[in-house]
């Protein structure tokens, strides 16, 4: 339909795997998932699978703090963390990209410059007061760098389309230092040009040694974007796949309990 090929919106690319910066061992929230254990490496980019209900998004709200667990260890670059909010993830290098980027991702009726600026207010801060130079300087870098459509940072967000809504959302974790990046249904609601635009930015920053977790309902996306898969069936682990083993067939069996 927008005259792409299939690996041009699927731009996966080998790049060197690095130190595990990312392990869950036996994390567990009572009642909803139980005994997780998943590793995420620098450079790497894990999709998360499973039907709806899994428990795949919920791990991804523990990781970064938004909900707590009862049991088990996170551990950051080998040293265990306690994630309590998500301040304490962002301060650990940990962002996430929430699945609903219009009510958990972003203040619609501010600007573009606000909205990228939002999560690293601190570093524009002179005393009390945000210095709107410096504030501009970054919000242009990120523009140029995720070629964000905007007239300017002055433009409203909610008038963006989606897809630049999304780089925004993506935009705003990028100036800090990160080194998870959880993506929640990243290309959810944009349209097939700005999905494979995100995809290749997915694959710069793991080039760039980022390590990504990817949490996707569309198996064509977890196939054709992750270096490996972990499928989650009704609250826990039912396997994984690294890259070559990773199918439609061999996914939607894990996730339906082995049917």
């Amino acid at each position: 339909m927008v005259g792409r090929t299939i690996s041009s919106i699927f731009p996966k690319e080998d790049v060197p795997i690095g130190d595990v910066v990312l392990s869950l061992e036996k994390v567990s929230r009572a009642g909803v998932f139980e005994d997780v254990n998943l590793t995420v490496r620098a450079g790497e980019i894990v999709g998360l699978a499973g039907l709806i209900g899994a428990g795949r998004t919920e791990v991804a709200r523990v990781i970064f703090g938004l909900d707590t667990y009862d049991a088990g260890t996170i551990r950051l670059n080998g040293t265990p963390i306690k994630v309590g909010s998500p301040t304490d993830a962002i301060r650990h290098g940990i962002a996430m990209v929430s699945e609903d980027r219009k009510a958990e991702g972003l203040v619609l009726c501010r600007s573009v410059g606000e909205n990228i600026s939002l999560a690293n207010l601190k570093k524009f801060a002179s005393g009390l007061f945000i210095s709107e130079r410096r504030e501009e300087t970054a919000a242009q870098r990120m523009i140029k760098t995720l070629q964000i459509k905007t007239p300017n940072t002055e433009m409203i967000v909610e008038n963006l389309s989606g897809g630049n809504q999304q780089k925004i959302v993506l935009a705003k974790w990028l100036l800090g230092d990160l080194k998870l990046l959880i993506l929640d249904e990243p290309t959810r609601g944009i349209d097939v040009g700005s999905k494979s635009e995100i995809h290749k930015l997915m694959t710069e920053f793991a080039r760039q040694g980022l390590a990504i977790l990817m949490i996707s309902s569309e198996l064509p996306e977890v196939l054709g974007m992750s270096d490996r898969v972990m499928v989650m069936s009704e609250g826990r682990v039912a396997g994984e796949l690294t890259r070559s083993e990773a199918t439609q067939e061999s996914v939607m069996r894990l996730a339906t309990g082995g049917h």
